[in-house]
């Protein structure tokens, strides 16, 4: 293994994947846009008054315990100080399509797997001909150029490559060449291996399992036993074994958003306000994939935690956020009575199809020459241009907790561990 500091560009043979993890990258996009917020403790989360959750902290906000997904008012309490940024979802995808074209301009095997991580299959003499060092050493500069940074894992396959890019952080380099797997991946804890949760380790060290060496020596009747069905997969992983190729994710089956409130709304004014909101989200995402969709869904949790999902499929197909939010507010009547308290709303799109035009006569002063049709199409702009919050509702009460995982394009398959 070597890092940054020593890497040299000793031969590679066979396949060469990258795993690239932005360094806090909400948290470093807010200090690029806000100069002076440089070298400052820096969180984006929610409301610490209210159930806001840590999104993302600066590395000075890690300093002092904060993580990411700790609720915003413990964050507070360990770091008073700290600068606190509401999520800019459409900033955010806006700085990560940026890099995912430094991705593109390198190979053309590129799997995002979120929106600050993706793998790249940069096997030498298949995919291009540099060297996958130089490669990642130069994916690192162009992203530096961007005011950004990120860490970068290289191995020859994607269980160790994601391990090493967390190695070396912020602004890393890992390298585990080919052949070095087991010796890298040996010491280190368990937990550290993807698949393998804060449960899981607590099981496997109550065995004596403690580092993935251990896990990597285990007996296959052992595995069984002791992770069930995924655990000669583990096995496998843990010994440095992954064969699983970089591919594009698979086109999306539905198109959805949710939004969770900062405390539980009962009024029917406020939970049919959010969901005309989502309803107009999920409509410009299908239009910016030139698609639609013939499946309604509305997903409802209520303050009890307890959730309810239930669609509706449509004649045909649509884009049209009327029609989505006539069909969801439908929905809403069957499961929802006003008063009772509601923690969360989502609407969603599926059944998804390539959006046709039908024209006819009327259509042409329909869409493009009445004032509603104008109207419509220059909301939408606003809403690319400055976000989907840029335009609300006279009734509709401002966003409480609007992050960019709230809109969700859901593949129709995909590998069960990356």
């Amino acid at each position: 293994m070597v890092t940054r500091e020593s890497a040299s560009l000793r031969p590679w043979s066979g396949r060469a994947i990258l795993h690239v993890d932005m360094d806090a990258f909400f948290a470093a996009v807010e200090q690029l846009d806000h100069p002076e917020w440089r070298g400052q403790p820096v969180i984006v989360g929610g409301d610490p008054a209210k159930r806001g959750v840590v999104m993302a902290a600066s590395y000075e906000t890690r300093a002092f315990g904060v993580r990411s997904a700790m609720p915003a008012a413990r964050a507070a309490v360990l770091c008073p100080d700290a600068v606190w940024a509401r999520p800019r979802g459409a900033r955010y995808r806006e700085l990560s399509q940026q890099v995912r074209a430094i991705f593109s301009a390198v190979t053309p095997h590129v799997q995002p797997t979120s929106i600050d991580e993706a793998y790249l299959d940069v096997t030498p003499g298949e995919h291009t001909g540099d060297h996958p060092l130089a490669i990642a050493r130069e994916i690192q500069s162009r992203v530096d150029a961007l005011g950004i940074s990120c860490s970068i894992g290289v191995a020859a396959n994607k269980v160790v490559a994601k391990i090493a890019s967390d190695r070396d952080k912020p602004h890393g380099i890992t390298v585990v060449w080919p052949g070095e797997e087991a010796a890298f991946l040996a010491p280190l804890p368990c937990k550290l291996m993807p698949g393998v949760g804060s449960v899981t380790a607590a099981r496997l060290s109550t065995v004596g399992i403690r580092d993935i060496g251990d896990l990597g020596a285990l007996d296959e009747l052992t595995a069984r036993e002791l992770l069930g069905s995924s655990g000669l997969e583990l096995v496998a992983r843990a010994r440095g074994v992954d064969s699983r190729a970089v591919r594009e994710n698979p086109p999306a089956k539905s198109v959805s958003s949710e939004r969770t409130f900062a405390r539980d709304v009962h009024s029917a004014d406020e939970v049919r306000a959010a969901i005309a909101a989502l309803a107009e989200k999920v409509a410009l995402r299908l239009k910016d994939k030139g698609i639609s969709g013939r499946t309604v869904t509305l997903k409802i949790r209520y303050g009890d935690f307890t959730t309810r999902t239930l669609r509706h499929t449509l004649v045909s197909s649509t884009d049209r956020s009327e029609e989505l939010l006539e069909t969801a507010l439908d929905l809403l009547d069957r499961a929802w009575s006003p008063g009772v308290g509601v923690r969360l709303l989502g609407v969603g799109a599926s059944g998804l199809e390539e959006r046709t035009v039908q024209l006819d006569l009327f259509d042409e002063e329909r869409e493009h020459g009445s004032v509603t049709g104008r109207l419509a199409r220059g909301i939408e702009d606003v809403r690319r241009r400055f976000g989907a919050d840029a335009i609300a509702y006279g009734h509709q009460p401002p966003a409480d907790f609007d992050t960019p995982s709230q809109g969700h394009d859901v593949a129709q398959q995909g590998e069960q561990s990356q």
